[in-house]
């Protein structure tokens, strides 16, 4: 294997693997050939893994584990040792509709004046752009992604909403995201899509996983009740 990791505990019952310093695409692959290479070994003692930016946290039960913290840090290694220095994935592509501006999207003006963009400049720019997720977390189903044009990126806004509509597109610092469930968030809101991203009746309730690619797509207020009238 050629590439650097560090362990270090997480409580009791949990290991965190760390891959890297930073957000960017090689650590992003490391995290995701870990995290996939130690679910596909469905291993006993193993409850979750978690992939984040830079790392993968393996929670494990430690009464299948006589060896407990130690033990599971062998057997990590072992699967460390085994991965290639270099991998690849070729990554699902979710097409995500949105409509921008107006009561969908009402900090797309301060995006704009932000940048000394127009309104349709942020948008020609935001959805031009493939973003990759890099994890999920923060709420059920919300997507942290990568990829997001220096051009149209914007501060958080200095006092959060109480309440973000579920669906909706933001802005903050140089990542864009998505609120799968109506919460309260503090990322400055371009547009809104009809497409819900989490179904907790469905045995994956979230659309989008981490190694997942987003495209965003511009729909008009038409479009955006229609998809909603069909159930799509």
């Amino acid at each position: 294997m050629g590439f650097r990791y560090e362990l270090f505990p997480l409580g009791d019952a949990a290991v965190v693997v760390k891959l890297g310093d930073g957000i960017d695409s090689a650590t992003h692959q490391r995290v995701q050939v870990l995290t996939r290479s130690l679910e596909a070994r469905a291993f006993s003692w193993l409850v979750e893994v978690v992939p984040a930016f830079a790392s993968v946290t393996v929670y494990y039960n430690p009464v299948v584990l006589n060896g407990g913290y130690d033990q599971v840090c062998v057997l990590i290694e072992d699967v460390l040792g085994s991965l290639p220095a270099d991998v690849a994935f070729a990554p699902k592509v979710v097409e995500i509709p949105v409509c921008y501006g107006g009561e969908m999207g009402p900090d797309l003006g301060f995006v704009a004046a932000h940048n000394g963009l127009t309104e349709k400049e942020v948008v020609a720019i935001h959805t031009s752009g493939e973003y990759l997720v890099y994890m999920i977390g923060f709420a059920p189903g919300f997507p942290y992604l990568g990829g997001l044009s220096e051009k149209v990126a914007a501060p958080r806004r200095a006092t959060p909403r109480l309440a973000i509509p579920a669906g909706s597109v933001g802005i903050a610092g140089k990542q864009t995201g998505v609120y799968p469930l109506e919460t309260p968030g503090g990322w400055q809101l371009i547009g809104r899509t009809p497409m819900p991203l989490f179904r907790p009746e469905r045995e994956v309730p979230s659309v989008l996983q981490a190694g997942d690619v987003v495209r965003f797509r511009a729909v008009s207020h038409e479009e955006f009740a229609a998809w909603e009238v069909d159930g799509r």
